[in-house]
């Protein structure tokens, strides 16, 4: 039970850090680059850093909600790669390749769909087990 407690702590504590530097770095890239003291500054990369920091918070979370490790691989992968895209998005005029948004949000797309689609099959196994039961 003491074991349960601490664990379950900590992952919520993770998951709020990340979270919570995750939407610093997106959100406000100039603060957290200066908080952090790492320069040079690069809003694009920052941007980033917050996409996959959050998409990392988010999979804590989904451990802490779903018992499944593919809907919380891909709920936390499709929070990073979601996240990702939008980078790509918002920065768009700052570099990087004309296929650079096209794949990311084709591979966000991927990851909802797999979600989606796992999770009914879970939907279909419970609903299976209470009408046998």
């Amino acid at each position: 039970m003491k074991n349960g407690f601490l664990i379950n702590t900590a992952v919520v504590l993770g998951a709020a850090i990340m979270i919570a530097f995750g939407f610093w770095a997106f959100l406000a890239p100039r603060s957290f680059i200066d908080f952090v003291n790492y320069h040079p500054y690069n809003e694009h990369l920052t941007h980033d850093l917050g996409a996959f920091q959050l998409g990392i918070g988010a999979t804590m979370a989904a451990a802490l909600i779903w018992h499944d490790r593919l809907v919380v691989a891909l709920a936390g992968f499709t929070v990073g790669s979601g996240m990702h895209t939008l980078s790509h998005y918002l920065d768009r005029h700052a570099g990087g390749h004309s296929h650079d948004l096209p794949s990311l949000g084709v591979l966000t797309v991927v990851a909802v769909a797999a979600l989606v689609v796992r999770w009914r099959q879970l939907q279909r196994v419970r609903t299976e087990r209470t009408e046998h039961a």
